[in-house]
């Protein structure tokens, strides 16, 4: 591997400081002088009719200064993906579900605006609803939109090869259902955002998103505003995980109320209303059949999926496809049959959430190797490695394997857990479980139809040649973009790290479709380095013009620059440097011209020091329908061994140890790449053992808030070891690919697989709570 002198090293955060000491300024710390208070007021009911809407009382309360309806912002439709646009604003005919927006007040003080929204009178004509998919997909289901008969969002019919053909010649086909529940992100930071028109009806929206860029795009047409006069920024967030990908009523009401007041507004969610807008998980069930040969090579997988997607469609039809097309790889198959159902119910959206579309499959397929194993009797590692896919291998739906180290990451966690003193060897109780998994490196293609870049970077740097300022549209939500982007640039450049600053969320800056499907390592960073390399270039020109050498004889490291090797005669420049800057008390100095003085001489003669890089994928993809979605430059890969332990008589699980490995190319920061997979697994720890968003017989969450819904604390987490592989991918920066949803996909089926082998219990619905599991071991008692 290059020697690097920035990359592939453990440097600190460039946005820690802010944040250790309080300096970081979220969407809710913002204010305006004059600005508005703004609050929602949502459905109480999971389906009815809108008879009439009285806001008279509400606009007579002293302190209120707008309020606003679907009458007041009209009824476009929006949505993710323009093939299913199926909101508006404001419900307008009927509301869907429970929490579904149907008007918006500004007043003084939030108190106010609360007080208002409790004014506004809404006549309803309650409607039969429906919570559950199955019964959603019935004939004679209450119907939840009109164009959708029977309550289908989207469906997905696929067929790689003869399934049925290739099931019949195998020694052993083995049926497996799954059933997982929905679950939220649980981010720390619940959505906000300010408003505000300037004298020329230009808008700013300050907003905790994933998507500045989406989230202007549907702003402008929501309103009618022209693209162009709306600015999104992205302050610091406090997490995103899925669901802050796509533009909110929030933000939409907030910039509607700006507009009509004259003021800024500003505007949060409470948790609460974060479950019931929801845009989180989906709950899926899943069949399949694996069929193989009795030496354990796999031949075909039939899979079927039915998803609860709520009353809307946000993400639904790339989550449905991509419940497919994600068990495509990382294993050789040489027949598949996908079929996919995403159904609507009178609940909250779902949407996207790490590792969109691939969780819940991943882990009833990884279940069902393991079962397949055991009636076998072939250890589930040696299985795996018998049938994993290869760098240069192409998925039977034609997903590229330009670079893939799973054999590697299986490797690496056999040896790091000691699996081959440990499986079957344990004591009842105590048990060991292993899976695998892969996920994209970005989305081959925008969620809209378009040809655009993917992402832009401007890089400038300052007139002295010590600062490069990386200017980008990305969105830094805690997972580390905006060091791993300054990492790549100062890397490029040949420049410490301290000399990087780095702004972005800002859709002025440039464009970037945001932090969604593991995208900003490999797309963004090809953007940045090649911005960088446009100024070294720029720089090793003016440079070889003055010294009289090739531009090729000059090589920028540690913020020094060389000529042949060799520190070159260069003292004319520096004596011109050090004049222009008498008095400054930091001169250059030392054997070698250093990258300030030779940036400063380009500025010189060339003007201020501007590089610009793009970047957007190949077309990807093969012919079939929904051939989009799943495609991507790169694949990440993973695989994990978890240990457990079952206390027999009560049911309750302990995770003891987790031992993770991740191929994510080349590790830019390998401390932040730990982080994201240590993230990853307490996720799914969380999502596989008590994580479940319930609701009463009419629709309603019963579990809104932190202390309902358990998530995974330090006290549940094991320790963790992570083991980094580094594949190389041809398509990345510097060989660089995604670690932020992959690492997720291993971890559900791991603990299941290890709860197996400590109770001979094959669990198949989540969350496996302590009671679950009880009950279970019970029925096995008394079997």
């Amino acid at each position: 591997m290059k020697d690097f002198k920035v990359l592939n090293t453990r440097a600190p955060r460039i946005d820690g400081p802010a944040k250790a000491v309080g300096k970081a300024k979220y969407a809710d710390d913002l204010t305006m002088p004059g600005a508005l208070y703004a609050a929602i007021l949502q459905s109480p009911l999971a389906h009815a009719k809108i008879l009439n809407i009285d806001t008279s009382k509400a606009r007579k309360l002293p302190g209120v200064k707008a309020v606003v309806t679907s009458k007041e912002a009209g009824l476009v439709r929006y949505g993710v993906s323009p093939a299913r646009y199926d909101e508006t604003l404001f419900a307008h005919e009927k509301v869907r579900y429970v929490g579904d927006e149907i008007a918006a007040v500004a007043a003084v003080d939030l108190a106010t605006a609360q007080e208002a929204v409790e004014l506004i009178k809404v006549d309803y004509e309650e409607l039969p609803a429906v919570f559950d998919m199955f019964e959603a997909m019935k004939e004679g289901a209450p119907q939840i939109h009109d164009e959708f008969p029977g309550n289908m969002n989207a469906e997905v019919h696929q067929e790689f090869g003869d399934t049925d053909a290739a099931l019949a010649q195998c020694d052993l086909v083995v049926d497996h259902t799954f059933l997982n529940k929905r679950q939220d992100a649980a981010f720390i930071e619940p959505h906000s955002c300010l408003a505000v028109f300037d004298l020329d009806g230009r808008l700013t929206l300050h907003t905790s998103t994933q998507v500045p860029h989406y989230v202007m795009r549907t702003v402008a047409m929501v309103l009618g505003i022209p693209v162009g006069n709306v600015r999104v920024v992205k302050p610091y967030v406090g997490g995103g995980f899925g669901p802050k990908c796509e533009a909110t009523p929030l933000e939409m009401s907030a910039a509607l109320l700006a507009r009509t007041t004259g003021k800024p507004v500003k505007m949060n969610y409470t948790r609460e209303q974060v479950f019931l807008h929801s845009r989180a998980r989906h709950q899926f069930y899943a069949e399949m059949s694996l069929g193989v040969m009795k030496d354990g090579t796999m031949v075909a997988l039939r899979n079927k999926a039915v998803l609860d997607g709520g009353a809307y469609t946000s993400f639904g039809i790339a989550t449905v496809y991509y419940s497919g097309s994600l068990l495509g790889g990382p294993y050789k198959l040489k027949a598949m049959k996908y079929d996919g159902y995403r159904v609507y119910t009178n609940k909250p959206t779902c949407g996207a959430q790490r590792g969109h579309g691939g969780v819940a499959h991943r882990a009833a397929f990884e279940q069902l190797l393991d079962m397949t194993a055991e009636k076998l009797g072939i250890d589930p590692v040696e299985m795996r490695l018998k049938n994993i896919m290869a760098t240069g291998d192409v998925t039977i739906n034609e997903l590229d394997m330009s670079s893939l180290g799973m054999k590697e990451c299986v490797e690496a966690v056999r040896d790091g857990s000691d699996w081959k003193n440990k499986k079957g060897k344990l004591p009842k109780g105590k048990g060991i479980g292993m899976a695998c998994g892969f996920f994209v490196s970005g989305a081959g293609y925008p969620i809209y139809r378009s040809d655009t870049y993917h992402s832009t970077v401007v890089i400038k740097v300052s007139e002295d040649g010590g600062v490069a300022t990386v200017l980008t549209g990305s969105a830094e939500i805690g997972q580390g973009s905006d060091t791993t982007m300054a990492m790549i640039a100062a890397e490029t450049l040949g420049i410490p790290l301290s000399h990087v600053r780095v702004v972005s969320g800002d859709t002025d800056l440039s464009v970037d479709l945001g932090a969604y499907s593991s995208r900003q390592t490999l797309m963004t960073g090809h953007a940045t380095k090649e911005a960088a390399e446009q100024i070294r270039n720029a720089i090793a020109s003016y440079l070889a013009e003055e010294m009289d050498c090739s531009p090729e004889s000059i090589s920028f490291s540690d913020g020094i620059v060389k000529f042949d090797g060799q520190p070159g005669n260069f003292q004319h420049i520096r004596v011109q440097y050090i004049k222009e800057h008498r008095g400054w008390t930091d001169p250059p100095s030392g054997e070698y011209l250093t990258f300030r003085e030779a940036a400063r001489l380009a500025y010189l003669k060339g003007g201020t020091l501007v590089g610009t890089g793009k970047y957007k994928p190949p077309r990807l993809g093969g012919s079939y329908k929904g051939a989009a979605v799943g495609t991507s430059p790169a694949y990440g890969c993973s695989a994990q061994v978890v240990e457990v332990s079952v206390d027999m008589e009560t049911g309750e699980i302990t995770v003891d140890n987790m031992t993770d490995a991740h191929d994510c190319g080349l590790a830019i920061n390998r401390t932040l790449v730990e982080g994201q997979m240590q993230g990853s697994l307490s996720m799914g720890l969380g999502e596989c053992l008590f994580e479940e968003v319930k609701f009463d017989s009419r629709g309603r969450v019963l579990n809104p808030s932190l202390g309902e819904y358990r998530i995974p604390t330090a006290l549940d987490m094991p320790n963790v070891k992570s083991i980094i592989v580094e594949s190389s991918e041809p398509h990345g920066p510097y060989g660089a690919k995604e670690v932020g949803e992959g690492a997720i996909m291993p971890t559900i089926p791991a603990i299941l697989n290890a709860i197996s082998d400590a109770t001979g219990i094959r669990i198949n619905e989540l969350p496996v709570t302590s009671e679950r599991l009880f009950m279970a071991l019970k029925n096995k008692e008394n079997a």
